[in-house]
């Protein structure tokens, strides 16, 4: 036995049927041919009440887009124009422990309400009552097409709370930066101030050295050498010298300024700038004087003054070698 099988055609068609049949309950004017014109034009009224509900929604939206509490004090008065007996009819919007009630409010057992969510969790209900008894229509009184638009104003006051509370955490998370941006300047201020305090300090502390140095020890030291014999004045005249290589500034800028001097050059170039010649730098350091010579001619090449006709104490006492550095 042969079975039947469907067309191909017979199976679109009826695949359109039951598309068009679930569609058909989105469609919520009634065709022509299914109702008288009394009906129609009543179902077209309530259409238009339904439209402008959701359009005065989206208005007070706006007007009220940054206070959910403003927002329903307005929202639970506005919603009864848009049910079959406004002259009857009251609502409450619960949202987060706090309720908000139109004029004349009163709770009845003629009553129809939809869950609000936020991020798919209640957070509260829209309530409508009417405040008589009604004919039974759909649900209890209430029309379908009430719950319909009943469950899209619930729809849509979730989703303008979640956008009223994500302006308003943005709006804290901005106050806050603007706090700590204040304080970290306030703070980097203080900072400054601290540094320049610690650099003043430091010069104080250098001046300081310095002045009890040249006031106090060197007095003493030049005393002392003296009193000595002259196979030892070469030990207090290596301390003068270190002292001074500690206290003067010009040590510390030609350090700076000719990075390739060594500390040893240094040290000679502060000699020679003192005025010593040759032998009493070597008798100084305990070397031969043609080391010092050696040491002097680096000290020129590394000044770049080798074939310049200058005196190097000449040179190390005037600001010139401040101009070339390496």
């Amino acid at each position: 036995m042969i079975e039947n099988k469907p067309s191909l055609a017979q199976t679109a068609n009826k695949n359109f049927k039951t598309l068009m049949k679930d569609l058909s309950l989105l469609w919520r004017i009634p065709f022509n041919h299914e109702i008288e014109p009394s009906k129609l034009e009543a179902a077209l009224r309530e259409r238009i009440k339904e439209l402008n509900c959701l359009y005065g929604i989206a208005q007070l939206a706006e007007r009220h887009s940054d206070s959910i509490d403003d927002l329903f004090r307005d929202l639970v008065n506005f919603l009864p124009l848009s049910w079959q007996y406004p002259e009857i009819t009251c609502t409450r919007i619960t949202f987060e422990e706090k309720i908000y009630k139109s004029r004349d409010f009163k709770i009845t057992k003629w009553r129809q309400s939809s869950q609000i969510l936020m991020y798919n969790e209640p957070v509260g209900e829209v309530a409508v009552f009417y405040l008589e008894e009604c004919p039974p229509e759909d649900e209890g009184p209430f029309l379908k097409e009430e719950r319909a638009l009943l469950d899209a104003v619930s729809e849509r006051i979730g989703t303008i709370a979640v956008r009223i509370a994500a302006e308003h955490e943005l709006q804290e998370i901005n106050r806050q930066l603007t706090v700590e941006r204040k304080a970290l300047k306030e703070t980097n201020a203080a900072l400054r101030t601290v540094l320049a305090r610690i650099e003043e300090e430091k010069q104080e502390i250098y001046m300081d050295m310095q002045m009890n140095v040249e006031k106090v020890l060197m007095p003493i030291l030049h005393a002392l050498v003296m009193e000595l014999p002259r196979a030892q004045r070469k030990y207090v005249e290596m301390l003068r010298t270190n002292l001074e290589e500690i206290t003067s500034p010009f040590v510390s800028h030609l350090s700076h300024s000719y990075h390739s001097l060594t500390p040893t050059e240094i040290s000679i170039c502060n000699m020679v700038r003192s005025g010593m010649r040759t032998k009493e730098i070597a008798q100084i350091r305990g070397v031969s004087p043609a080391t010092i010579s050696r040491h002097r001619e680096h000290i020129r090449r590394k000044l770049k003054i080798t074939n310049n006709d200058v005196n190097l104490a000449t040179y190390l006492q005037s600001s010139m070698w401040q101009s070339e550095p390496q």
